[in-house]
């Protein structure tokens, strides 16, 4: 069953409803994971994507912050939604398609200004996170699995504009790559994305404080999709739609795409 997935934080799927239908209706995924809903799930304008075909979710949401949803043409049950270190936050949700493959929803903690878990608590939440993924992962381990999302971690030198000057911000720390290294060895996953597109830079984010975002193209690749290794040979035509960014009032995240022949 060969299938489009995309992952796309639209910080707020109220506010920007019109964005996720656009998105929808021209590029036509068959699954749709967003992060940063910010929206309780009864709340989420599911009618609006019905009408373009997408009758499935399944999602977590939270008044004003977080939240993440999975949008789908095909059907997908519900297999859990892990509250990780226990934050309280909806930031992971996930499903089964009916061929049998999981897909792991997630919104990981941006993990605030200073890369300091003693001095800056989002920081230290952050760290806690991506270790209770990776405890998880050790202890279920995935198969016939992919991993989307807002990981908010830039892991190589090519996933940002200036490995020099980004070294000591957070989400290029070599403490943040090495934790986001242990999630992904932890359930065998492979970088979809960097398999498709091995070389050069790559980025899914743009700061909003840039005057002109695609001019200065200081970005930085936070968005990602993984694959357990025994599917990861069928996934093929990964993409970002880095034109999204330049919609009107756009989410400050691209939509990043792969598909699967499964």
């Amino acid at each position: 069953m060969p299938f489009t997935l995309c992952t796309w934080n639209i910080n707020s799927v109220r506010l920007r409803e019109t964005l996720v239908s656009r998105l929808l209706q021209e590029e036509g995924p068959d699954v749709l994971c967003l992060q940063e809903c910010k929206s309780p799930v009864e709340k989420i304008p599911l009618e609006a994507f019905r009408a373009l075909g997408y009758g499935h979710m399944i999602a977590r949401g939270q008044k004003g912050y977080n939240g993440v949803a999975i949008l789908s043409r095909l059907p997908i049950e519900e297999v859990c939604a892990h509250d990780h270190a226990g934050l309280g936050h909806a930031r992971h949700i996930c499903g089964r398609l009916e061929n049998g493959v999981t897909i792991h929803n997630f919104y990981v903690p941006a993990g605030g200004d200073e890369p300091d878990r003693e001095k800056n608590e989002k920081f230290g939440q952050k760290l806690d996170y991506l270790t209770h993924m990776r405890d998880d992962f050790h202890a279920n381990r995935p198969e016939r699995a992919i991993l989307v999302g807002d990981l908010n971690i830039a892991p190589r030198e090519d996933d940002v504009w200036s490995h020099k000057q980004l070294s000591k911000v957070v989400s290029h720390t070599p403490i943040e790559i090495e934790h986001l290294a242990q999630v992904q060895d932890s359930g065998d996953w492979v970088d979809v994305t960097r398999q498709d597109i091995p070389e050069g830079q790559l980025y899914s984010w743009w700061s909003y404080r840039a005057r002109d975002w695609e001019a200065a193209d200081r970005g930085r690749r936070l968005d990602h999709v993984w694959a357990t290794s025994d599917i990861a040979s069928a996934a093929h035509g990964s993409r970002v739609l880095k034109s999204a960014r330049g919609w009107e009032k756009p989410s400050d995240h691209a939509p990043v795409f792969a598909s699967f022949d499964l």
